[in-house]
């Protein structure tokens, strides 16, 4: 008999923290999920049956989403966080969290901190212009903090971005109830140590839920996804008025002539540096794709 539904809001050595309508119940799941190769994440709505007097993950509901590193499902927006300095700012990896979050129909959130040492106010004229939310903060001040909040009411969010970007520091301003554990920038290497090392949705509020995700390197960007070739273009919001209106079909948007995308950057419509992302995404993407053949 089926006691209740609910949704995971942490897991942790095969256990799984269950947010149902009585309290959080600490459940395991059925084996039946690891022969179909399905493991539940933190964000699945579930359900769950009471089996020889222990609560039993035995169903997850459809998904809108899935992030298969960190696990993560049912996100409304991802918060993709962007030190201004110390780690400086890496727009490449900024622009392709933000199309792998598009494809995935997660809203990408640029998130700029440590504004009180240097502010990036040319960085975030780019995505405004482009279309998305944008915010800016300080952590020592609480510059933009109040913003921010009240964007993330109603909404499941997670936090994402390098290993020292003041993800932690941020949801530590942000709910100082959390009392997460954050650590310090290392001045020999230029980045931050991992402090977070699961992932976990904290209730911060009505319907409101936030994750702090573990940060990664550079080169682990990759693992919250990949993209087609051909679905690159479709992921840079700005690109979409000129698609379909190149001179050739098939145009890949990188230097053919007549491409309706190239004309918008060399008019100014679309900014040169997230120009210069979608080919490097691009090429690497098909070049991924030619390996494959």
């Amino acid at each position: 008999m089926i006691n209740t539904t609910g949704r995971i809001i942490k897991s942790v050595g095969g256990f799984f923290h269950v947010e149902a309508p009585d309290g959080v119940l600490l459940c395991t799941a059925r084996g039946l999920f690891r022969l179909k190769k399905i493991t539940p994440v933190a964000g699945d709505n579930v359900t769950v049956e009471i089996i020889e007097n222990s609560p039993v993950i035995t169903d997850i509901l459809e998904r809108k989403n899935y992030i298969v590193r960190p696990p993560l499902a049912n996100i409304d927006a991802a918060i993709i966080v962007i030190s201004t300095v110390e780690p400086a700012p890496n727009r490449l990896i900024l622009d392709k969290l933000i199309a792998i979050f598009e494809s995935k129909e997660i809203e990408p959130v640029p998130l700029f901190t440590k504004i009180d040492k240097k502010e990036e106010e040319e960085l975030r004229e780019i995505y405004y212009k482009a279309g998305f939310t944008v915010f800016s903060v300080s952590n020592e001040s609480g510059e933009g903090i109040e913003e921010l909040r009240a964007f993330l009411k109603g909404k499941t969010c997670a936090l994402v971005g390098n290993t020292g970007v003041g993800k932690s520091s941020t949801l530590n301003s942000l709910f100082p109830e959390l009392a997460l554990e954050t650590a310090e920038i290392s001045k020999k290497l230029g980045r931050g140590k991992h402090t977070t090392r699961q992932v976990e949705l904290y209730g911060i509020g009505e319907n409101s839920y936030i994750a702090d995700t573990p940060g990664f390197s550079t080169v682990e960007a990759a693992k919250y996804g990949e993209l087609a070739s051909e679905d690159v273009a479709l992921c840079f919001r700005e690109f979409i008025p000129f698609l379909g209106k190149c001179k050739f079909g098939g145009c890949r948007h990188t230097k053919e002539d007549g491409c309706a995308v190239i004309a918008a950057k060399e008019r100014g419509d679309i900014n040169e540096s997230r120009f210069d992302s979608y080919v490097r995404i691009f090429e690497d993407a098909w070049a991924e794709e030619r390996n494959y053949k």
